[in-house]
């Protein structure tokens, strides 16, 4: 659809469940806060900017875009000149960050680049993040995560809000207001709001894993169970409120475990294979230690247990457990 188009400023019912969804969960938009819309051109992010900016008046936002130009077709800097030049007309700051030709090849360094140039902003700008991943977006990578083996976090993935930069607890947080939107969904929007779209054809290109589980797999569950994408989202959701309920529970068991020199090793002894493994995790990752898996947290946690006292349990990049009689605890040597 070509960029003279102009979007519709009527309310819709699409307004009306955006509407709805950010009142019953005030905090996955906060009012009043300034947010960066990450808009590719596709019908996902159109439909996201088409339906905030409306949602604007009611909420307070200051609302921001951005736009990264990974130059993976020969179209791409015509596709963002064009989207600037849409996106000019809604009065909203415009920012646009350009890769090096031929710097990005895979999917992964994608998108690697765009959330460190959606970082950069978010600080620069004191603002936080907003994505257009969907209730699609969701099911197919827990797809992609069953296949390559996952945890419970991993089948959690694509919450609707988390930290920008996970290792950074002050940085800015990172939005998915879309999660309960399918992208048949958005396409609707698109057409009923007369919102343009450039449509990336490396979205169609099968050597990428995720366009095979879209174009392929998806279509054939949806065709056997109708709304599964929507289930599939939701169940990621309760799974990644399961995985934080189970982390804190876990801070509070290692709290109460603790001692002057480490864990009680005798309270350890007392406690079930499983969750042992669960702490032992939740423990090396909170001191910095390299994750460690399945089978080798089940085996680190029964030599915690029969090891003999005054020895040490050598583990990845230097790092040691020092087993006393009645303590354990987690050093790392010094060079």
């Amino acid at each position: 659809m070509g960029a003279d188009s102009r979007r519709a400023v009527n309310w819709s019912t699409w307004h009306h469940r955006m509407h709805q969804r950010i009142l019953r969960d005030p905090e996955l938009l906060p009012r009043g806060s300034r947010l960066m819309l990450a808009v590719s051109g596709g019908q996902d992010s159109m439909a996201m900017l088409g339906l905030l900016m409306e949602l604007q008046r009611l909420h307070g936002w200051s609302l921001e875009i951005w736009h990264g130009d990974h130059g993976w077709h020969q179209d791409s800097s015509r596709f963002a000149k064009e989207l600037q030049s849409w996106c000019l007309t809604t009065g909203l700051p415009w920012h646009c960050d350009q890769a090096r030709p031929n710097a990005i090849t895979t999917e992964a360094a994608a998108r690697q680049w765009r959330y460190e140039q959606l970082a950069r902003h978010a600080h620069e700008q004191n603002c936080d993040v907003v994505t257009a991943h969907t209730a699609s977006d969701r099911a197919e990578t827990q797809l992609l995560q069953l296949a390559r083996g996952t945890d419970l976090s991993g089948l959690g993935s694509l919450r609707s809000i988390r930290l920008l930069r996970e290792d950074d607890k002050q940085e800015a947080k990172l939005r998915r207001p879309l999660l309960g939107f399918t992208r048949s969904e958005t396409a609707q929007i698109c057409t009923e709001l007369n919102l343009p779209v450039w449509n990336d054809p490396s979205n169609q290109d099968m050597r990428y894993a995720r366009n095979r589980i879209r174009h392929r797999i998806m279509p054939i569950l949806e065709q056997l169970y109708p709304g599964c994408s929507l289930r599939m989202a939701n169940l990621g959701e309760r799974i990644s409120q399961i995985h934080d309920t189970q982390t804190e529970l876990s801070r509070l068991a290692l709290h109460h475990l603790s001692k002057a020199k480490g864990l009680d090793r005798t309270a350890w002894k007392q406690l079930e294979v499983t969750t042992r493994e669960l702490l032992l995790h939740q423990w090396m990752q909170e001191n910095g230690a390299p994750a460690m898996k399945a089978e080798q947290l089940n085996k680190l946690g029964h030599n915690l247990i029969h090891a003999h006292p005054q020895t040490s349990l050598q583990l990845a990049e230097g790092w040691i457990i020092q087993i006393e009689r009645e303590t354990f605890a987690l050093l790392r040597k010094k060079n």
